[in-house]
């Protein structure tokens, strides 16, 4: 039985009858908003809305490719570009590798982000993957612009003669609460699915650097999960 149901019962329901006209109406509004959760609330099966992208066709289409058991594992790095299916968006304080992994017909693997981390520059401390959800904030659309401020143009207008007042500080740019819902949904969709999936299945893979692509000299993808043990050398 519903929570709803359970609220109103046969008999609660004669004694909700019998109250004033006014108290009658809040108390079978308050049933209601009970129910309608109850109706839609997922099971805890309900698969995970992390569809990653479409694998490319092979794995050689990538940069580069290493064998983990039965399982080709194949990376591609994208830098601080966040490559999504509804274009392309950026982050300043992660990498981003596009990863793909491909085996046998009816093949699957159980897939977590933490079975992989990045070596840069040779560097003993390993960059582990991090959850997309921390990278969501630093995302920004390099096409998105805010809208013209026709207070502001005005007020530059009249005061300084067309003029910008360069004592002034531009105001901070807000982005709409619809784009950034928008943007984190891409990078969602985009990122490398969990769980037990089926080949071949490919992503994102997120990881925590701020400094410049261009300083980077050598970079390797390292796998350590349940296919095996991999190492990609990427190209920066």
């Amino acid at each position: 039985m519903s929570p709803g149901h359970q609220i109103l019962d046969c008999a609660s329901f004669l004694g909700v009858m019998r109250l004033p006209i006014a108290l009658r109406a809040s108390v079978l509004m308050a049933a209601a908003c009970v129910c309608v959760p109850a109706q839609n609330t997922p099971g805890t099966n309900a698969p995970s809305e992390t569809k990653g992208l479409p694998p490319r066709a092979a794995p050689g289409d990538y940069q580069a490719q290493a064998h983990a058991g039965t399982v080709t594992i194949a990376a591609e790095f994208a830098g601080h570009s966040v490559p999504t299916l509804e274009g392309t968006l950026s982050t300043e304080d992660y990498v981003v590798v596009e990863t793909g992994l491909f085996g046998s017909p009816g093949g699957r693997i159980k897939l977590s982000s933490d079975e992989f981390s990045l070596r840069i520059n040779g560097n003993k401390t390993l960059l582990p993957s991090q959850p997309y959800g921390l990278v969501i904030a630093s995302v920004k659309d390099p096409e998105w612009e805010p809208p013209a401020s026709t207070s502001s143009k005005s007020k530059t207008s009249l005061n300084t003669g067309g003029k910008s007042d360069t004592n002034e500080p531009p105001p901070p740019v807000k982005i709409p609460i619809e784009v950034q819902r928008a943007m984190a949904q891409h990078v969602q969709k985009a990122s490398l699915p969990e769980g037990d999936r089926a080949l071949p299945v490919a992503g994102l893979l997120f990881f925590r650097y701020g400094g410049k692509t261009k300083n980077i000299r050598s970079m390797e993808l390292i796998y350590a999960g349940s296919a095996g043990d991999a190492t990609l050398a990427l190209q920066p």
